[in-house]
């Protein structure tokens, strides 16, 4: 059995924090513009990964600190070495950010209908991503199972919207900004996770050991009261208009596109997650998607068994402001 790799971080001068993300984060930009991460003593830098595989092999190199990440990806390195690393870490969730944002499975532009995921091509970042096993109980929702159609391996979200619109792949699952791209540019919508996969959980702040765990819990307030300002706060509206421009700004939106990405942050089902506590039902959906589509080799041998478990190790206890 794999043992646990060890990380050995690189600390940085005037960076509290490098975190690896797939697409820019606007929730972050907004947390940055308007202080809150310098009210928690945090200099954050932001950094684009290509992959889930890359994202936490960088983690464990210590290239970076923390990452916005799908939360599988932190079961699965936590609990599972049948990963792409071939190992396991201990990988910790500090917190939930967001449930899903827009998160579904989209059709390259001319795409009749889910009939015709019969025979496609379907980008995935690894097939044994969270998104990836999202995505096989949207096919599954639409009468097309997993040897229907065939997979290739395309990394990031970003990446994947690329390779849809320029017909590298017949489909692939978006969210984050890159699912209004895709709309605008007369990709299909087949099926939404929020239908089919409620309650989930699309990204949360992940880290891996104790030596950065201090201030990736400071950067989990930083952003929960940025998300509350957005979405319920009492200048909500205000707050909302400065993430429209940040949406702007990082994402490459035009301004129509960046407000329906600001009222999906604030769509209670698959937006923001306003609460302390990571939603431990919507993280148990997420596990659920795995034990379906990975099951485990050795019956009656399930590493994922106890992974909701208080004492397993998967959740940091929430950090609460003073």
């Amino acid at each position: 059995m794999a043992t646990a790799i060890e990380c050995t971080l690189r600390y940085r001068a005037g960076v509290d924090l490098v975190v690896g993300s797939f697409t820019p984060s606007v929730l972050l930009a907004v947390a940055r513009r308007t202080g809150r991460l310098r009210a928690h003593d945090l200099d954050v830098s932001e950094t684009q990964v290509p992959s889930s595989p890359a994202q936490f092999r960088s983690l464990l190199a210590g290239e970076i600190d923390a990452a916005l990440t799908s939360p599988d990806n932190v079961v699965g390195y936590r609990f599972s070495a049948d990963n792409p690393l071939g190992a396991t870490a201990d990988a910790r969730i500090v917190s939930a950010v967001d449930r899903g944002m827009g998160l579904g499975l989209y059709g390259r532009p001319g795409l009749d209908g889910p009939e015709q995921l019969r025979g496609a091509t379907v980008g995935v970042d690894v097939p044994t991503s969270g998104f990836a096993l999202a995505m096989y109980a949207l096919a599954d929702s639409l009468g097309v199972s997993r040897d229907e159609y065939a997979l290739v391996t395309l990394g990031s979200t970003p990446r994947r919207l690329d390779a849809l619109l320029a017909g590298e792949c017949d489909a692939t699952m978006l969210n984050a900004g890159n699912e209004l791209v895709a709309e605008a540019a007369g990709a299909v919508l087949l099926a939404r996770a929020s239908d089919v996969c409620a309650p989930y959980l699309g990204t949360v702040l992940g880290v891996v050991g104790e030596d950065r765990l201090a201030p990736a819990r400071r950067l989990s307030l930083a952003l929960r009261e940025t998300a509350r300002a957005i979405c319920d706060g009492r200048d909500a509206d205000a707050a909302a208009e400065v993430a429209v421009e940040e949406a702007v700004r990082v994402l490459g939106l035009d301004e129509a596109l960046a407000r329906r990405y600001v009222d999906r942050l604030r769509n209670p089902s698959e937006g923001l997650v306003l609460d302390d506590e990571v939603d431990r039902e919507a993280l148990g959906t997420v596990i659920a998607l795995r034990r379906r589509y990975l099951p485990a080799k050795v019956p009656g041998d399930d590493p994922l068994e106890h992974a909701l478990d208080p004492d397993s190790g998967l959740v940091v206890p929430a950090a609460t402001g003073p």
